[in-house]
């Protein structure tokens, strides 16, 4: 990192990170996968916290829809595809930033393109059930540090959002399925996966619709396998990104700490 980005881009966060933290910071490779209302939030602050390389990934393109939470989404930017919409945004957050785009989806078909062992860091931020179990347990085999993203969907309570080790997330619906997928593969993560999640379980106010009655040029490929669409609030899905790109940052932090006092 750059004199002039250690002192004015990233002076503040020196002050407290210190030199050791934010030369890590600058050398650190981090690939996210899911650019909606967490993954999105997630990414500005890795890059807002001086991340040298993020891969950000994501098939789809912005649709009005996602205006009430994900960060890409603006009235100028519908029907853009998000990866590159999100790319020139951290880019002109840090324009020495290695930004890689991948305008795709994670899925078992195409795992193997994806080298995460080149990886120090992978977030999770996908929907799909299956594309998410196949990312926990490729991204822990290639030993890669693996933070993932719970349901987000339905919360209102922020105080009530946590962060937990996959096998003890309480009261999550989508943890619970997804653990119910992965026992009866016989597979588990090799490692273990620090998880942001809330125990909130809220009900839509207004029936939720099958995305067979929506406008289908609304519809992204993973809303289309949903049985139905629920609620978010901008504030939830942004905060579960932001704990997730925390749990990068503080574990950084602490093992920075630990090697200075030794």
């Amino acid at each position: 990192m750059d004199n002039t980005n250690l002192n004015s881009r990233f002076g503040r966060m020196r002050l407290l990170a210190g030199d050791t933290m934010m030369q890590r910071m600058s050398a650190l490779r981090v690939a996210l996968f899911g650019l909606g209302g967490v993954g999105s939030w997630c990414a500005e602050a890795l890059v807002r916290a001086g991340v040298g390389h993020i891969t950000i990934v994501d098939s789809d393109t912005v649709a009005l829809s996602n205006c009430n939470r994900q960060l890409p989404a603006l009235d100028s930017t519908v029907g853009l595809p998000k990866a590159e919409v999100l790319r020139a945004r951290l880019l002109d957050i840090n324009p020495d930033c290695e930004v890689e785009a991948r305008a795709e989806a994670f899925t078992p078909e195409n795992a193997a393109t994806f080298d995460l062992g080149s990886y120090d860091y992978v977030v999770d931020a996908i929907d799909s059930l299956s594309c998410k179990a196949q990312l926990l347990l490729d991204a822990t085999a290639a030993g890669a540090h693996t933070v993932s993203s719970m349901g987000a969907a339905l919360k209102v309570h922020s105080g009530m959002i946590a962060t937990a080790e996959f096998g003890r997330v309480q009261g999550c619906p989508l943890a619970r399925a997804l653990r119910t997928l992965l026992r009866r593969s016989g597979r588990w993560p090799s490692a273990p996966v620090q998880c942001v999640y809330s125990p909130e379980r809220l009900h839509n106010r207004i029936e939720s619709l099958p995305p067979s009655e929506l406008n289908p040029d609304e519809l992204d490929m993973w809303t289309r396998r949903k049985a139905a669409i629920n609620g978010t609030l901008s504030h939830t899905t942004a905060i579960f990104g932001m704990r997730l790109a925390g749990l990068i940052l503080e574990h950084i932090y602490d093992e920075t700490e630990m090697q200075d006092k030794h």
